[in-house]
């Protein structure tokens, strides 16, 4: 497994070391042994996986403290553009994102620590969506940011008369009247080994 750093602390592509021969591939998708010595230590509880349409924008989530969560995220399927954004009160990087194009070709995985609003947009015709959360889902714990704020700065690749969003998603509001719950700095050791 290969780890590139992003231009924010904490947040980090991992890509797997991919065997191929005439009969297809394989990869270790995910191995808790190395994941700790090369990333940190993560108890990861619930994985999910969503199939979307091209369109399809998910986000930006996080739950709140005392659920709050981190994510192993990749695309199985299709391709996706998957951004998280640094909601860190404190941070040097507060408001700023990092986008990751996830596919099924590249087999990239994004690590998305505690303090990060997520989400992510499809690309493809259809896509599959798969994370691991080292917290349970908690709907009281829900909560999110809008996807489409301009602030951002985030090129979603989606023109926004084909964007398809969730009412949930559209009732979130700007970072600018957010209050985060969040401060800086990353409780994980993510110093890349």
């Amino acid at each position: 497994m290969e780890i590139i750093k992003t231009g924010i602390e904490g947040l980090l592509i991992l890509e797997p070391r991919i065997f191929q021969d005439a009969r297809g591939y394989f990869f270790e998708s995910f191995s808790q042994r190395e994941f700790e010595e090369r990333v940190g230590h993560v108890h990861f509880v619930q994985d999910n996986e969503s199939m979307s349409t091209y369109g399809v924008m998910r986000g930006l989530h996080f739950q709140r403290p005392p659920y709050t969560q981190t994510k192993l995220v990749r695309c199985v399927s299709g391709a996706v553009l998957d951004v998280a954004v640094d909601i860190r009160q404190g941070s040097p990087t507060y408001g700023q994102h990092v986008a990751v194009e996830l596919t099924a070709e590249n087999h990239r995985q994004f690590f998305i620590p505690k303090g990060f609003a997520h989400g992510f947009a499809v690309l493809s015709p259809t896509a599959v969506f798969q994370y691991k959360c080292d917290e349970f889902y908690h709907p009281e714990a829900d909560a999110g940011i809008s996807i489409l704020d301009d602030s951002l700065g985030i090129d979603w690749r989606i023109p926004k008369d084909k964007a398809i969003l969730s009412d949930k998603d559209t009732r979130h509001g700007m970072l600018a009247d957010f209050h985060s719950p969040f401060t800086y700095p990353v409780t994980i050791n993510t110093e890349v080994q």
